[in-house]
């Protein structure tokens, strides 16, 4: 078999593989969280102190923690449970209702009085010289232990749920929801009913953990609960070995940032090496993670495929700003970015309804366009940067008459059918719409993005006054020498 081959079936095997995650059953118990995001311009530093002033543009709420767990399953069309607490304030407020709109989710977000729902909130520089930067973050919260007749009460739905579905998830962000022994009484509850538990546990006190299938640890976790170095591939999975048997844990699954994922069980370990070009934001990388992890094993596969799922994901997600989930177009997309392509070209009708469906289940929309006659390498540093800062991009390219009448009689030099095919097979592209007719303002409304990306101030002023009917944001692509002179 040739290497071609080989790989060509390898792929088919991962495609395949990414087809069964749909309509599994799992649970997810753990801390939720409210992640914000506020966006805006930094133009210039504060008279008052040596900061960075924000002029907020927009701002955006996504489920968090465990929450965002959730989200990445529905996302993947799994069927969840989950199960976790909140305050009786606003942002527990805004987390039921976007847990509650997620599809093929059942909340059991129980609340208690006097408690903090915990809230990150970063605030994000778009500016042209920190281009999607996050320049603070603050948080709300309170990680103690939840109530002990509310931790009862959780335990009883948690225990009722997991005969409903086939792996439990457990979320541990040490903010009071799996506080005590209530990890030990879940996992002893999954295993009398045979189910497979998967925990992403962020302190070293695996102890309370013992007996789960497959444990996420980040390698610096590892190294302060085993007081072993985890610095390279074999110190990491000397530490790995040593803590699954310590724990009576089926499989540790070490988290290694730029250097990938290494999984050590049973049959030895094996590293799995980071399979992304570029990172833009790690926020809610390991939420990803865990949760393809959960679903590949909720649908019968082999732990080191579903682990190479999740290491896909995980390189998916680090390519967009904030905290974002990965669907199933997404990971066939990574797996063979070439395949089924020319789908993405679509009507501005057909871009304006999977626009909506997306915004309805709290993606984040973006839309940027061009003539990209011919594509260079400088539209793709465009297209990248529009597509870190939103959830699904939508690109727009001039109709061969458009761009006849801006640059000339011998424009263009490839036609509008091959410029829209070019960028529909490009990763970073969901959708590809041709204008034909109509004016760039007529699109935007269409589609009513959340984010607009703009190559010029003009173009930027004059898409920011479409916008503001709906508190969108537009920002200013960093552009390189080539697409400015074109």
């Amino acid at each position: 078999m040739s290497p071609e081959t080989a790989t060509d079936v390898a792929d088919a095997a991962l495609a395949a593989a990414v087809r069964r995650l749909a309509n599994t059953q799992v649970l997810v118990i753990g801390d939720a969280m409210l992640d914000r995001y506020v966006y805006g311009a930094v133009d210039r530093i504060s008279p008052e102190a040596p900061v960075p002033v924000l002029k907020v543009e927009n701002v955006l709420a996504v489920p968090g923690g465990a929450a965002n767990v959730v989200r990445n399953l529905a996302a993947l069309r799994v069927a969840v449970a989950f199960v976790s607490i909140i305050g009786d304030d606003e942002a527990g407020g805004d987390l039921t209702g976007l847990i509650g709109n997620q599809p093929g989710v059942e909340p059991w977000l129980l609340v208690q009085g006097r408690r903090i729902t915990t809230l990150k909130t970063r605030f994000v520089a778009q500016g042209r010289a920190v281009q999607g930067h996050q320049i603070l973050r603050a948080d709300r919260e309170d990680s103690r232990p939840i109530h002990p007749k509310l931790a009862d009460r959780l335990l009883k739905i948690a225990r009722d749920a997991i005969g409903a579905t086939s792996v439990v998830i457990l979320s541990d962000y040490r903010k009071g929801v799996l506080a005590g022994d209530i990890p030990t009484r879940i996992i002893a509850a999954a295993r009398k009913a045979g189910r497979r538990i998967v925990a992403d546990v962020h302190a070293p006190d695996y102890h309370r953990y013992a007996g789960a299938d497959v444990v996420m640890a980040a390698a610096r976790d590892l190294a302060a609960a085993t007081g072993l170095p985890a610095g390279d591939d074999a110190s990491v999975a000397a530490a790995a070995a040593v803590l699954r048997e310590r724990h009576d844990f089926g499989a540790v699954l070490v988290t290694r940032g730029e250097d990938g994922m290494t999984l050590v069980d049973a049959a030895g370990c094996q590293h799995f090496p980071a399979e992304s070009a570029e990172v833009f934001d790690i926020a809610g990388t390991g939420d990803t993670a865990l949760a393809t992890l959960g679903a590949g094993l909720a649908a019968g596969l082999d732990l080191r495929l579903a682990t190479r799922l999740a290491n896909i994901a995980a390189s998916v997600v680090v390519g967009k700003i904030g905290t974002s989930v990965v669907r199933e177009s997404d990971l066939l997309a990574a797996i063979s970015p070439h395949a089924g392509a020319l789908r993405k070209i679509v009507s501005r009708d057909v871009a304006a309804r999977l626009a909506e469906r997306w915004r309805r289940s709290q993606w984040r929309v973006g839309y940027t366009d061009d003539a990209f006659d011919p594509l260079k390498p400088g539209h793709i540093h465009l297209i990248e940067q529009a597509h870190g800062a939103c959830d699904r991009l939508i690109v727009g390219v001039q109709g061969d008459a458009a761009v006849r009448a801006t640059k000339g009689a011998n424009r263009p030099h490839q036609s509008e059918a091959v410029r829209a095919a070019r960028l529909a097979s490009l990763p970073a592209v969901d959708l590809v719409i041709v204008d034909t007719s109509g004016t760039a303002d007529e699109i935007i409304r269409l589609l009513r993005p959340h984010v607009v990306v703009k190559t010029s101030s003009e173009a930027r002023d004059a898409a920011a006054a479409v916008m503001q009917e709906w508190n969108g944001a537009v920002m200013l692509a960093e552009m390189l020498p080539e697409i400015a002179s074109d």
